[in-house]
Protein backbone atom coordinates (compact mmCIF):
# COMPACT_ATOMS: atom_id res chain seq x y z
CA UNK A 1 0.00 0.00 0.00
CA UNK A 2 1.39 3.79 -0.81
CA UNK A 3 0.97 6.53 1.01
CA UNK A 4 -0.30 7.12 4.36
CA UNK A 5 -3.18 6.61 6.37
CA UNK A 6 -5.20 10.04 6.87
CA UNK A 7 -6.05 10.37 10.51
CA UNK A 8 -9.97 9.18 10.66
CA UNK A 9 -10.08 9.34 14.18
CA UNK A 10 -9.74 13.01 14.13
CA UNK A 11 -12.14 13.43 11.30
CA UNK A 12 -14.59 11.38 13.37
CA UNK A 13 -13.74 13.62 16.45
CA UNK A 14 -14.62 16.33 14.09
CA UNK A 15 -17.92 14.87 12.73
CA UNK A 16 -18.65 14.53 16.51
CA UNK A 17 -18.11 18.25 17.23
CA UNK A 18 -20.45 19.25 14.37
CA UNK A 19 -23.19 16.61 14.71
CA UNK A 20 -23.51 15.29 18.31
CA UNK A 21 -26.42 17.05 20.94
CA UNK A 22 -24.69 19.11 23.17
CA UNK A 23 -25.66 16.85 26.00
CA UNK A 24 -24.00 13.94 23.83
CA UNK A 25 -20.49 12.57 25.36
CA UNK A 26 -17.81 13.11 22.41
CA UNK A 27 -15.11 10.42 22.37
CA UNK A 28 -12.04 13.59 22.07
CA UNK A 29 -13.52 14.69 25.81
CA UNK A 30 -13.72 10.96 27.32
CA UNK A 31 -12.40 11.11 31.04
CA UNK A 32 -9.56 8.10 29.35
CA UNK A 33 -8.20 4.98 30.94
CA UNK A 34 -6.75 4.57 34.36
CA UNK A 35 -3.60 3.39 32.03
CA UNK A 36 -2.92 5.84 29.45
CA UNK A 37 -2.54 4.96 25.79
CA UNK A 38 -1.42 6.13 22.66
CA UNK A 39 -4.77 6.80 20.54
CA UNK A 40 -5.64 4.93 17.38
CA UNK A 41 -5.46 6.53 14.44
CA UNK A 42 -8.28 4.94 12.97
CA UNK A 43 -10.82 4.36 15.91
CA UNK A 44 -11.93 6.86 18.52
CA UNK A 45 -11.64 5.64 21.86
CA UNK A 46 -15.51 4.02 22.58
CA UNK A 47 -14.86 2.23 19.13
CA UNK A 48 -11.67 0.87 20.55
CA UNK A 49 -13.83 -0.27 23.67
CA UNK A 50 -16.37 -2.23 21.24
CA UNK A 51 -13.47 -4.37 19.50
CA UNK A 52 -12.09 -5.31 22.67
CA UNK A 53 -15.45 -6.29 24.22
CA UNK A 54 -16.17 -8.03 21.20
CA UNK A 55 -13.57 -9.74 21.09
CA UNK A 56 -13.02 -10.56 24.41
CA UNK A 57 -13.22 -14.50 25.42
CA UNK A 58 -16.08 -13.48 28.14
CA UNK A 59 -18.01 -12.20 24.88
CA UNK A 60 -17.88 -14.96 23.05
CA UNK A 61 -18.92 -17.09 26.42
CA UNK A 62 -22.49 -15.65 25.91
CA UNK A 63 -23.54 -17.85 23.54
CA UNK A 64 -23.89 -20.64 25.67
CA UNK A 65 -25.33 -18.39 29.08
CA UNK A 66 -28.98 -18.50 29.68
CA UNK A 67 -31.34 -15.59 29.84
CA UNK A 68 -34.44 -17.22 31.05
CA UNK A 69 -35.14 -20.59 30.30
CA UNK A 70 -32.37 -22.96 31.03
CA UNK A 71 -31.46 -25.83 28.15
CA UNK A 72 -34.60 -24.98 26.07
CA UNK A 73 -35.24 -27.82 23.52
CA UNK A 74 -35.85 -25.23 20.73
CA UNK A 75 -33.20 -23.36 18.36
CA UNK A 76 -35.08 -19.84 18.70
CA UNK A 77 -35.07 -19.22 22.81
CA UNK A 78 -33.19 -15.81 23.63
CA UNK A 79 -29.22 -16.57 24.93
CA UNK A 80 -27.32 -14.15 26.60
CA UNK A 81 -25.27 -13.29 24.07
CA UNK A 82 -28.33 -12.44 21.20
CA UNK A 83 -30.36 -10.46 24.61
CA UNK A 84 -27.25 -8.45 24.61
CA UNK A 85 -27.49 -7.95 20.46
CA UNK A 86 -31.12 -7.14 20.78
CA UNK A 87 -29.61 -4.04 23.69
CA UNK A 88 -27.25 -2.95 21.59
CA UNK A 89 -30.03 -2.50 18.21
CA UNK A 90 -32.40 -0.64 20.26
CA UNK A 91 -29.84 1.72 22.45
CA UNK A 92 -28.05 2.39 19.24
CA UNK A 93 -31.51 3.23 17.34
CA UNK A 94 -32.62 5.63 20.45
CA UNK A 95 -29.04 7.27 20.59
CA UNK A 96 -28.42 7.74 17.10
CA UNK A 97 -32.38 9.57 16.98
CA UNK A 98 -31.24 11.63 20.06
CA UNK A 99 -27.57 12.77 18.30
CA UNK A 100 -26.08 11.31 20.91
CA UNK A 101 -22.64 8.72 20.50
CA UNK A 102 -23.51 5.80 19.32
CA UNK A 103 -20.40 4.27 19.51
CA UNK A 104 -20.65 5.11 22.92
CA UNK A 105 -23.39 3.39 23.55
CA UNK A 106 -22.85 0.41 21.42
CA UNK A 107 -19.62 -0.43 23.64
CA UNK A 108 -21.84 0.03 26.70
CA UNK A 109 -24.56 -2.35 25.72
CA UNK A 110 -22.20 -4.70 24.25
CA UNK A 111 -20.71 -5.19 27.43
CA UNK A 112 -22.91 -4.88 29.99
CA UNK A 113 -23.93 -8.34 30.73
CA UNK A 114 -20.30 -9.78 30.47
CA UNK A 115 -20.40 -10.84 34.25
CA UNK A 116 -23.84 -12.82 33.99
CA UNK A 117 -23.04 -16.58 35.31
CA UNK A 118 -24.50 -19.79 34.00
CA UNK A 119 -27.98 -20.14 34.58
CA UNK A 120 -28.90 -16.55 34.16
CA UNK A 121 -30.40 -14.91 37.88
CA UNK A 122 -30.69 -18.36 39.14
CA UNK A 123 -27.12 -18.27 39.34
CA UNK A 124 -26.46 -14.83 40.43
CA UNK A 125 -29.14 -15.62 43.20
CA UNK A 126 -26.90 -18.49 44.15
CA UNK A 127 -23.49 -17.44 44.21
CA UNK A 128 -25.08 -14.09 46.63
CA UNK A 129 -26.49 -16.17 48.93
CA UNK A 130 -22.94 -18.22 49.26
CA UNK A 131 -20.38 -15.31 48.67
CA UNK A 132 -19.83 -13.33 51.94
CA UNK A 133 -19.52 -10.09 49.88
CA UNK A 134 -22.63 -10.95 48.00
CA UNK A 135 -23.02 -11.18 44.00
CA UNK A 136 -24.31 -9.05 41.21
CA UNK A 137 -23.99 -9.36 37.83
CA UNK A 138 -22.90 -6.31 36.91
CA UNK A 139 -20.15 -5.37 39.48
CA UNK A 140 -19.16 -8.56 37.75
CA UNK A 141 -19.17 -7.54 34.60
CA UNK A 142 -16.80 -4.37 35.66
CA UNK A 143 -14.41 -7.00 37.34
CA UNK A 144 -14.44 -8.73 34.13
CA UNK A 145 -13.32 -5.79 31.79
CA UNK A 146 -10.91 -4.53 34.93
CA UNK A 147 -9.37 -7.58 36.06
CA UNK A 148 -10.42 -10.98 34.55
CA UNK A 149 -9.79 -10.36 30.64
CA UNK A 150 -6.56 -10.34 28.80
CA UNK A 151 -4.90 -12.87 30.99
CA UNK A 152 -5.30 -11.20 34.07
CA UNK A 153 -4.53 -7.21 32.77
CA UNK A 154 -8.37 -6.39 31.71
CA UNK A 155 -9.40 -4.49 29.05
CA UNK A 156 -8.48 -1.04 29.89
CA UNK A 157 -11.46 0.53 29.23
CA UNK A 158 -12.55 4.06 29.32
CA UNK A 159 -14.12 5.82 32.52
CA UNK A 160 -17.33 6.41 30.32
CA UNK A 161 -17.95 2.56 29.30
CA UNK A 162 -16.72 0.83 32.73
CA UNK A 163 -19.40 3.43 34.44
CA UNK A 164 -21.92 2.51 31.77
CA UNK A 165 -21.36 -1.09 32.48
CA UNK A 166 -21.57 -0.83 36.43
CA UNK A 167 -24.47 1.37 36.28
CA UNK A 168 -27.17 -0.36 33.86
CA UNK A 169 -29.25 -2.48 36.59
CA UNK A 170 -32.72 -1.50 37.25
CA UNK A 171 -34.43 -2.43 40.69
CA UNK A 172 -37.38 -4.20 41.53
CA UNK A 173 -39.32 -1.28 41.66
CA UNK A 174 -39.76 -0.46 37.62
CA UNK A 175 -37.49 -0.30 34.62
CA UNK A 176 -37.02 3.07 35.38
CA UNK A 177 -35.52 2.86 38.86
CA UNK A 178 -31.86 2.69 39.13
CA UNK A 179 -30.50 -0.76 41.43
CA UNK A 180 -26.93 0.88 41.65
CA UNK A 181 -26.17 4.71 41.06
CA UNK A 182 -27.14 6.85 37.74
CA UNK A 183 -24.85 6.77 34.97
CA UNK A 184 -22.21 9.69 34.18
CA UNK A 185 -23.36 9.86 30.54
CA UNK A 186 -26.56 10.08 28.84
CA UNK A 187 -25.40 7.13 26.60
CA UNK A 188 -25.75 5.00 29.37
CA UNK A 189 -29.37 6.18 30.58
CA UNK A 190 -30.09 4.83 26.92
CA UNK A 191 -28.67 0.96 27.35
CA UNK A 192 -29.81 1.06 31.28
CA UNK A 193 -33.52 1.71 29.45
CA UNK A 194 -33.04 -0.48 26.56
CA UNK A 195 -31.91 -3.27 28.22
CA UNK A 196 -35.25 -3.41 30.23
CA UNK A 197 -36.81 -3.12 26.62
CA UNK A 198 -35.39 -5.67 25.30
CA UNK A 199 -35.90 -8.28 27.75
CA UNK A 200 -39.27 -7.88 28.11
CA UNK A 201 -40.42 -8.02 25.11
CA UNK A 202 -38.05 -11.44 24.20
CA UNK A 203 -38.94 -12.76 27.23
CA UNK A 204 -42.38 -12.65 26.70
CA UNK A 205 -41.56 -14.42 23.36
CA UNK A 206 -40.06 -17.14 24.86
CA UNK A 207 -42.46 -17.25 27.58
CA UNK A 208 -45.00 -18.41 24.91
CA UNK A 209 -42.98 -20.46 22.94
CA UNK A 210 -42.28 -22.37 26.39
CA UNK A 211 -46.07 -22.88 26.36
CA UNK A 212 -45.93 -21.05 30.02
CA UNK A 213 -48.05 -18.20 28.92
CA UNK A 214 -50.29 -17.46 25.51
CA UNK A 215 -50.51 -13.86 23.93
CA UNK A 216 -54.11 -13.97 25.47
CA UNK A 217 -52.59 -14.32 28.70
CA UNK A 218 -51.03 -10.60 28.83
CA UNK A 219 -52.56 -7.74 30.90
CA UNK A 220 -55.35 -5.98 28.42
CA UNK A 221 -54.64 -2.63 29.32
CA UNK A 222 -50.59 -2.77 28.63
CA UNK A 223 -51.59 -4.56 25.72
CA UNK A 224 -54.08 -1.86 24.54
CA UNK A 225 -51.28 0.95 24.89
CA UNK A 226 -47.93 -1.10 23.45
CA UNK A 227 -49.41 -3.14 21.06
CA UNK A 228 -50.57 -7.36 20.51
CA UNK A 229 -46.94 -8.42 18.84
CA UNK A 230 -43.87 -8.16 19.26
CA UNK A 231 -42.55 -5.75 16.55
CA UNK A 232 -45.34 -3.09 17.12
CA UNK A 233 -44.43 -3.54 21.60
CA UNK A 234 -40.67 -2.85 20.47
CA UNK A 235 -41.80 0.08 18.19
CA UNK A 236 -44.17 1.86 20.93
CA UNK A 237 -41.80 1.29 23.01
CA UNK A 238 -38.83 2.61 21.50
CA UNK A 239 -40.53 5.50 19.69
CA UNK A 240 -41.60 6.82 22.83
CA UNK A 241 -38.76 6.99 24.71
CA UNK A 242 -36.92 9.15 21.44
CA UNK A 243 -40.12 11.94 22.06
CA UNK A 244 -40.25 11.59 25.52
CA UNK A 245 -36.49 11.98 25.52
CA UNK A 246 -36.28 14.74 23.01
CA UNK A 247 -34.50 17.52 24.76
CA UNK A 248 -31.93 15.24 24.88
CA UNK A 249 -31.10 15.56 21.15
CA UNK A 250 -30.48 19.85 21.67
CA UNK A 251 -33.27 20.63 19.38
CA UNK A 252 -35.52 21.20 21.56
CA UNK A 253 -34.15 23.47 24.34
CA UNK A 254 -37.40 24.44 26.37
CA UNK A 255 -37.69 20.45 27.33
CA UNK A 256 -35.52 18.69 29.90
CA UNK A 257 -32.20 17.01 28.84
CA UNK A 258 -33.45 13.35 30.57
CA UNK A 259 -33.74 9.96 28.87
CA UNK A 260 -37.51 8.27 29.56
CA UNK A 261 -40.47 7.29 28.97
CA UNK A 262 -43.75 8.54 28.80
CA UNK A 263 -45.96 7.78 31.88
CA UNK A 264 -48.66 5.87 29.79
CA UNK A 265 -46.07 3.77 28.59
CA UNK A 266 -43.99 3.67 31.36
CA UNK A 267 -46.80 1.93 33.37
CA UNK A 268 -47.90 -0.58 30.50
CA UNK A 269 -44.00 -1.13 30.26
CA UNK A 270 -43.91 -2.47 34.55
CA UNK A 271 -47.35 -4.17 34.11
CA UNK A 272 -45.73 -6.37 31.75
CA UNK A 273 -42.72 -6.84 33.83
CA UNK A 274 -44.51 -6.98 36.80
CA UNK A 275 -46.40 -9.95 34.50
CA UNK A 276 -43.13 -11.99 33.98
CA UNK A 277 -42.01 -11.96 37.20
CA UNK A 278 -45.15 -13.38 38.19
CA UNK A 279 -45.83 -15.75 35.75
CA UNK A 280 -42.15 -16.73 34.53
CA UNK A 281 -39.35 -15.22 36.06
CA UNK A 282 -40.30 -16.69 39.57
CA UNK A 283 -41.36 -19.99 38.39
CA UNK A 284 -39.33 -23.35 39.96
CA UNK A 285 -39.07 -26.30 38.02
CA UNK A 286 -36.49 -29.04 38.02
CA UNK A 287 -34.03 -27.34 35.48
CA UNK A 288 -33.73 -24.44 38.19
CA UNK A 289 -33.52 -26.63 41.14
CA UNK A 290 -30.91 -28.70 39.45
CA UNK A 291 -29.00 -25.59 38.60
CA UNK A 292 -29.14 -24.53 41.87
CA UNK A 293 -27.42 -27.69 43.13
CA UNK A 294 -24.55 -27.50 40.75
CA UNK A 295 -23.46 -23.90 40.99
CA UNK A 296 -23.94 -24.54 44.78
CA UNK A 297 -21.92 -27.83 44.66
CA UNK A 298 -19.28 -26.52 42.42
CA UNK A 299 -18.94 -23.85 45.04
CA UNK A 300 -18.16 -26.25 47.93
CA UNK A 301 -15.62 -28.60 45.96
CA UNK A 302 -13.49 -25.42 44.40
CA UNK A 303 -13.61 -23.68 47.98
CA UNK A 304 -11.95 -27.45 49.34
CA UNK A 305 -10.09 -28.10 46.30
CA UNK A 306 -8.68 -25.03 44.95
CA UNK A 307 -6.33 -26.69 42.61
CA UNK A 308 -9.22 -28.31 40.53
CA UNK A 309 -9.04 -24.55 39.21
CA UNK A 310 -6.93 -22.92 36.45
CA UNK A 311 -4.30 -21.09 37.89
CA UNK A 312 -5.47 -17.41 37.26
CA UNK A 313 -8.38 -18.39 39.31
CA UNK A 314 -6.83 -18.89 42.55
CA UNK A 315 -6.83 -16.81 45.15
CA UNK A 316 -4.55 -17.18 48.32
CA UNK A 317 -5.31 -14.06 49.48
CA UNK A 318 -9.32 -13.94 48.68
CA UNK A 319 -10.05 -17.85 47.80
CA UNK A 320 -13.62 -17.42 47.73
CA UNK A 321 -13.27 -14.37 45.21
CA UNK A 322 -11.75 -16.93 42.89
CA UNK A 323 -14.32 -19.28 43.10
CA UNK A 324 -16.88 -16.96 42.29
CA UNK A 325 -15.14 -15.39 39.45
CA UNK A 326 -14.40 -18.97 38.00
CA UNK A 327 -18.01 -20.13 38.36
CA UNK A 328 -19.46 -16.84 37.11
CA UNK A 329 -17.49 -17.05 34.12
CA UNK A 330 -18.48 -20.85 32.99
CA UNK A 331 -21.74 -21.22 30.53
CA UNK A 332 -24.48 -23.90 31.62
CA UNK A 333 -22.84 -26.13 29.72
CA UNK A 334 -19.20 -25.96 31.04
CA UNK A 335 -20.42 -25.95 34.64
CA UNK A 336 -22.42 -28.94 33.61
CA UNK A 337 -19.67 -30.79 32.54
CA UNK A 338 -17.52 -29.25 35.70
CA UNK A 339 -19.98 -30.80 38.09
CA UNK A 340 -20.46 -34.25 36.24
CA UNK A 341 -16.26 -34.70 36.44
CA UNK A 342 -16.20 -34.20 39.90
CA UNK A 343 -19.33 -36.75 40.47
CA UNK A 344 -21.37 -33.43 41.75
CA UNK A 345 -24.63 -34.17 39.88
Amino acid sequence: MNGTIPDIRLQTENRERQWLSPFATRSAESRGREIPEEPCQIRTDFQRDRDRIIHSKAFRRLKHKTQVFITPTGDHFVTRLTHTLEVSQLARTIARSLRLNEDLTEAISLGHDLGHTPFGHIGEEVLAELYRGGFRHNEQSLHVVEKLENNGRGLNLTFEVRDGILNHSKARSGIQAAATGNPATLEGEVCRLADALAYINHDIGDAIRAGLIRESDLPREAVKVLGDRHSKRVDTMVKDVIVSSWGVSGMAPLRPAMIGLSQTVLDACNELRDFLFERVYTIRDQAADDARNIVRNLYDFLLRYPHRMPGEYINPEDPERGVVDYIAGMTDYYATRMAMSFGLT
